[in-house]
């Protein structure tokens, strides 16, 4: 079960596509109304319709709503499970969002195996409720650890095995990624982006730095604003003719994995999901943590590439002042410096992730 945003629903599908490559059926538990009711059906997976609703920590009441429709779609789940063996799953797991509480808790209540996959530093209600009753509990980030420990979670059933990424972007290759980035040869490319949420002071930044930017010889700037963001980042940057030919500024990346394969740094946030395939891909980056995300997890996420050696990371309080713009400067025209980083990525083996996990499910079913 896996739903409400990208980031628990792809590395959803990216353990689905790995363990559908091993040979078992997947069906996914999720809201048609969600992100998981467009992406699953389009990834080929069968998909099994539950309606629940979240609560709102700033209307206390509605928790009485969400705990009435968890607990009718877990009683649906029972009675289904019960009357048809080919529903029946061998193991259940959840991804950390609301919607997995009917699956996880009517697995637990038939004996079945339950797992639960954490993507943040910081987990969500509904995994650290179902934590005390998992056998296993897969986390992408070491920090995650005690917290589950401290909801009652056992410390043998906790593993480490990063952030499954989708085959599409593992997928990413560097010529092709060049090709349609319209890269020359020897051009130096910068790939940026923020997602929609929080990306207005990194697109602000960007173009304030426009000019330091393009006097780097060679460099290529391809600039994902967020599709809210677009319009006012175009306007800020009033590229003329001449630097639209070095300066690729669009609301979104379609092709991420391989735009990913062929930069030579990434600037961006750090959610769970960015730092996933910025690791699988092995890339060297500048992080700059989301402000206001739920207790800095994004901060505690950006630690993972930056402990390693393979990124750099700013508070973005601290983006709009000159060690900023040094450090960025600076390695963009070092490539030594970049492939010690690459090097540090590529020690993390963050591309094997699904398969990691994949082997865990199995071993619950053995």
């Amino acid at each position: 079960a896996a739903g409400g945003t990208a980031g628990h629903v792809n590395p959803a599908l990216a353990l689905a596509e790995e363990l559908r490559r091993r040979g078992h059926a997947v069906r996914f538990f999720g809201e048609t109304r969600r992100l998981e009711g467009t992406l699953v059906p389009e990834a080929g997976f069968d998909f099994f319709p539950v309606r629940v609703s979240g609560f709102d920590r700033s209307r206390p009441w509605t928790i009485l709503t969400a705990l009435a429709h968890i607990s009718r779609e877990e009683g649906r789940l029972v009675k289904s499970f019960r009357s048809d063996d080919a529903l029946r799953p061998d193991v259940a797991i959840g991804f950390g969002a609301y919607v997995e509480l009917p699956l996880v808790r009517a697995a637990r209540r038939l004996g079945i195996p339950v797992a639960l996959h954490e993507q943040n530093s910081v987990p969500g209600l509904a995994n650290k409720r179902s934590a005390r009753h998992a056998s296993l509990i897969a986390i992408a980030q070491p920090a995650v650890a005690p917290v589950f420990e401290r909801a009652g979670a056992a410390p043998n059933a906790i593993r480490l095995t990063g952030n499954p990424v989708r085959s599409s972007v593992l997928a990413g290759d560097c010529a092709r990624g060049r090709a349609a980035l319209g890269a020359g040869e020897g051009e130096t490319i910068l790939l940026v982006f923020g997602g929609s949420l929080g990306a207005a002071h990194l697109n602000e930044r960007l173009a304030s730095l426009k000019s330091a930017l393009l006097a780097i010889p060679g460099l290529r700037v391809v600039h994902s604003t967020g599709a809210a963001g677009f319009e006012e980042a175009r306007s800020a940057l009033a590229l003329t003719d001449d630097e639209a030919a070095r300066w690729d500024v669009r609301p979104y990346i379609t092709e991420m994995g391989d735009a990913l394969a062929a930069a030579d740094l990434v600037l961006s946030r750090s959610g769970a999901s960015s730092i996933a395939e910025i690791a699988a891909l092995a890339v060297p980056s500048v992080l700059v943590p989301y402000p206001h995300a739920t207790a800095d997890h994004q901060t505690t996420n950006a630690r993972f590439l930056v402990d390693a050696g393979a990124a750099v990371m700013f508070a973005d309080a601290d983006i709009d002042g000159v060690d900023f713009e040094r450090e960025l400067i600076g390695l963009l025209t070092d490539a030594g410096r970049r492939d010690a980083m690459r090097a540090a990525a590529h020690g993390l083996v963050a591309d094997r992730a699904a398969e990691k996990l994949a082997d865990e499910i199995e071993a619950l079913r053995a």
